[in-house]
């Protein structure tokens, strides 16, 4: 696999690629990501990573223009969650939740060629709507599972799967149900 690419921030703001020997723009280092291209961008000076600071920035540029991902409730939310003891959590949940949403986006793709030439289309689609079923169920437990070890410990259990059933919405488990 090749090495990670290493682009150097200058205090003049401007941004230096080391493979190409060239100085490079927000929109080249977009380029790379959408590439899927492994880079670290360093303050040239201290050697501190920047990367995050980059990206960021690569995506306050895009919120701008255009239809934006990030709505000002969404971001709000977001900044709430800074510093609370949840904030890791909201991180883990946001990793998982992408890499699903990617998954999910390769899936269409693939079925979308074979959707070209099947015979019954419904079928397609069926099976598509269960298979993200099955992967957001699957994922939801593997959350579960990471955050299980500290959701006890959290209080009243009314957060994500720390819910104990006892309330009076949808029926006791005393007495003589059906089993």
């Amino acid at each position: 696999m090749a090495e990670t690419r290493l682009i150097k921030k200058y205090p003049n703001r401007r941004l230096y690629d080391t493979a190409i020997s060239s100085y490079v723009t927000l929109e080249d280092v977009k380029a790379l990501v959408l590439d899927g291209v492994d880079f670290e961008v360093v303050d040239a000076k201290t050697g501190t990573d920047l990367t995050r600071t980059i990206l960021l920035q690569i995506i306050s540029e895009e919120e701008e223009g255009g239809e934006p991902i990030f709505s000002s409730e969404l971001l709000a939310q977001i900044i709430r969650a800074y510093g609370g003891n949840m904030q890791s959590l909201l991180t883990s949940y946001l990793e998982k939740s992408m890499e699903l949403w990617a998954d999910q986006q390769r899936a269409l793709r693939e079925r979308a060629r074979t959707f070209m030439d099947a015979s019954n289309p419904m079928a397609v689609l069926s099976q598509i709507t269960e298979q993200n079923l099955s992967m957001w169920q699957q994922a939801m437990d593997s959350f579960r599972s990471e955050q299980g070890d500290g959701s006890e410990d959290e209080g009243n259990g009314d957060g994500p799967g720390g819910g104990t059933g006892g309330g009076s919405a949808g029926g006791s488990s005393r007495g003589g149900g059906k089993r």
